[in-house]
C-alpha cells in the first residue's frame, strides 16, 4: 500500500485542525463574543443561573481557543492505525466541529444575518466530514491493504 494512503487519516485531522484554526480568526474577526456572552447569559438565567455556558473576555477565549488548536496540531502525527484512544478522540473531534458548523450555518439562516464564525463554517464542515470518513476507514478496514490491529 503506498505511503500516502497510510496518511490520509492524519491528513484529514491536520485539515481539520487547520479548518479549526481558520474558524477561530473568522470568531475574532468578527467579533464572536458581542454575540456569544448574551446568548450565554440569556441561557444561564433560563436554567435557574447554573455556570453553564459560561461567559469570557476576549483575552481568555482566544488565548484558550489557540492552544487547544495548537493541542491539537501536535497529535497530528499520532493520527495513524493502531492507536484505540485516537478513534475516540477522532470521532468527537469531528462530530464536535461538525455540530458546531452546523449551528453557525442554522443561526445565520434563522436569523437572515451572517453569524461570525459562519464564513468558515463550510470549510470546518467539510474537513468535520472528511475526518469521519477517514476514521471510518482506518478503523473498518475498507481501505485496500491490510489493517494494523488496535492496540
Amino acid at each position: 500500500m503506498p505511503e500516502w494512503i497510510k496518511h490520509r487519516w492524519s491528513l484529514a485531522w491536520a485539515a481539520l485542525t487547520a479548518a479549526f484554526g481558520l474558524h477561530v480568526l473568522d470568531e475574532a474577526a468578527h467579533d464572536f463574543l458581542s454575540w456569544y456572552n448574551p446568548s450565554a447569559a440569556r441561557i444561564r438565567e433560563s436554567l435557574g443561573g447554573l455556570p453553564f455556558p459560561p461567559s469570557f473576555s476576549f483575552p481568555v477565549w482566544l488565548t484558550g481557543l489557540c492552544v487547544v488548536v495548537l493541542a491539537l496540531a501536535a497529535l497530528t502525527p499520532w493520527v495513524r492505525p493502531g492507536r484505540r484512544w485516537i478513534v475516540i478522540a477522532a470521532y468527537a473531534y469531528g462530530a464536535i466541529h461538525i455540530a458546531n458548523a452546523l449551528a453557525h450555518l442554522s443561526v445565520s439562516l434563522a436569523g437572515g444575518w451572517l453569524a461570525p464564525g459562519v464564513l468558515s463554517s463550510p470549510a470546518l464542515l467539510a474537513a468535520g466530514l472528511w475526518l469521519i470518513a477517514e476514521t471510518r476507514r482506518a478503523t473498518s478496514g475498507s481501505s485496500a491493504g491490510p489493517q494494523e490491529p488496535l492496540r
